[in-house]
């Protein structure tokens, strides 16, 4: 097989890459985190929306009402919607700039995002300052998985891109905790935390002077004879002949394709497309966003006091980037698939539980019994857990490895936009939801996590070990439902590229 003549062992300089790359995701993380935790504190609120403010001081207002406000859902979602319109521009740049450079401006955006976030004296500031967060995000999301799946060996491709997403749960974590600590600095903590979202930036910039591009992204640009070096240099040995072969092949195909969203609508390019589409409508429909965007104002909206909430964030935090390491070392021993396929019952038992004591036991005033509230706790750090090992990464990892290189930059701009849109729509619906379904809301993320369940296993194949190269041959051509979109006949144009 060709996976076993790809030589290949991993040197300090081709760790540090993965992880510098992998900032990215700690960026993204860092956002999600961050904007619950603020829109839980009583000084922003006070600031930017005094009447929810007043409304969440009287004790008889409807526990699952009080957050509800389409301005203060803008904030959260606005990013997602720039992020959405980026990630087209984002996939231009990266076939035209590369990865590399691609990643750097991801970093500057959102460095400019921060630093306007924090300085923020009007609406339309904290906004504007959130558009700038979603472009950064938009272009890091991107470049950063398709660099990860681009330069990591074959046999360690699932455990290094799903770097990108323990780093997401890295920065939730860290905005969890910076959150619960400016909580307590009066009246401007809320400046600080949006303001600290520049060190991930940062941290990335700096990470994009020092990673090397991608060996695919150079010969992809006519740079050959530095795509053998880049990929000497990633691979840590001499003899990468059989892999840079394969390369240029791929790119040697994908240059005749001019127009690749054009191409996108092939009949042979709707096996991934797809799937990649679906990946992501499916890892927002989980409800993940929803608890962890929200994670401080649905605690609060349980009963707890502010400070109790935002600690809760924490633990589920951890929770979070602990379960990612199951994710990392088990993804190419066990597979996509089952891991998909477990998280489906997990996160369907916690929905299910968390629903039923909310229906049967929270009034629409008054609080949570302590005890059942630290139940809730439970199964939503057990639906995190889950999700972590699970959705949460491989929602980005099977995008990014099974589009051929020729319309890759452009299949994997959907991929994101997808996410975006519904990430968008959830991040800007879910208080109202909560509002007007009230317990039922974890019902309807549960009705979604059985179509979820029922899509892998009718539609979704492994890619587990297999090269990015030979995905239509090995994945595509032998599923019982794709394989109808290959006719035999047809050119090999995709097999290689």
């Amino acid at each position: 097989m060709a996976e076993q003549l790809y030589k290949s062992k991993i040197t300090p300089y081709v760790f540090g890459s993965w992880i510098m790359a992998a900032f990215g995701g700690l960026m993204f993380g860092y956002d999600i985190g961050i904007s619950g935790g603020v829109t839980g504190m009583d000084d922003f609120l006070l600031y930017f929306f005094p009447r929810i403010y007043e409304r969440k001081m009287h004790a008889s207002e409807n526990n699952y009402c009080k957050y509800d406000d389409q301005i203060l859902q803008l904030f959260t979602s606005s990013l997602y919607l720039a992020a959405l319109v980026s990630s087209f521009f984002a996939s231009k740049a990266c076939s035209v700039l590369g990865r590399k450079p691609t990643i750097l401006l991801a970093s500057t955006f959102f460095m400019a995002g921060a630093s306007l976030s924090a300085a923020a004296q009007a609406g339309w500031m904290l906004i504007l300052g959130r558009i700038l967060f979603g472009i950064g995000v938009g272009f890091g999301n991107e470049a950063v998985p398709l660099f990860l799946t681009e330069i990591a060996p074959v046999h360690l491709r699932g455990a290094v891109n799903i770097l990108f997403q323990l780093f997401v749960t890295i920065g939730i974590f860290i905005a969890n905790l910076v959150n619960y600590g400016t909580s307590f600095l009066h009246p401007s903590g809320w400046r600080v935390s949006l303001g600290l979202a520049g060190i991930p930036g940062f941290m990335l910039f700096i990470g994009s002077l020092i990673i090397t591009e991608s060996p695919t992204s150079l010969v992809e640009r006519n740079k050959k004879e530095e795509g053998k070096l880049a990929l000497k240099k990633i691979r840590g040995v001499d003899d990468v002949e059989a892999e840079y072969n394969e390369i240029l092949l791929a790119c040697e195909i994908a240059s005749q394709i001019k127009h690749p969203f054009k191409n996108l609508m092939k009949k042979q390019s709707m096996p991934p497309l797809i799937i990649a589409v679906l990946l992501q409508v499916f890892q927002q429909m989980t409800g993940i966003n929803a608890i962890m965007f929200y994670a401080p104002v649905l605690f609060q909206t349980l009963g707890f006091k502010s400070d109790a909430s935002l600690l809760s964030s924490v633990i589920t935090g951890l929770v979070n980037v602990g379960s990612t390491f199951v994710g990392v070392f088990g993804v190419d021993k066990f597979g996509r698939r089952k891991l998909l396929l477990q998280a489906c019952v997990q996160m369907l038992i916690s929905q299910v539980a968390t629903g039923s004591i909310l229906l049967n036991h929270l009034k629409l005033t008054g609080s949570l019994d302590k005890n059942l509230a630290a139940v809730v706790v439970f199964f939503v750090c057990f639906f995190v857990m889950a999700f972590a090992w699970s959705w949460g990464p491989l929602g980005w990892l099977i995008p990014s490895e099974t589009f051929p290189l020729e319309t890759r930059t452009a299949g994997y701009a959907f991929a994101v936009s997808s996410n975006m849109l519904f990430t968008f729509i959830i991040a800007q619906a879910f208080l109202s939801m909560m509002c007007h379904l009230q317990a039922y809301i974890f019902f309807f993320f549960s009705a979604w996590i059985v179509v979820m369940g029922l899509f892998v296993i009718f539609l979704l194949p492994e890619t587990k070990g297999i090269p990015i190269e030979h995905m239509v041959d090995r994945v595509w051509k032998q599923h019982p439902v794709w394989k109808k979109f290959f006719d035999d006949d047809e050119p090999k144009d995709h097999e290689m590229a």
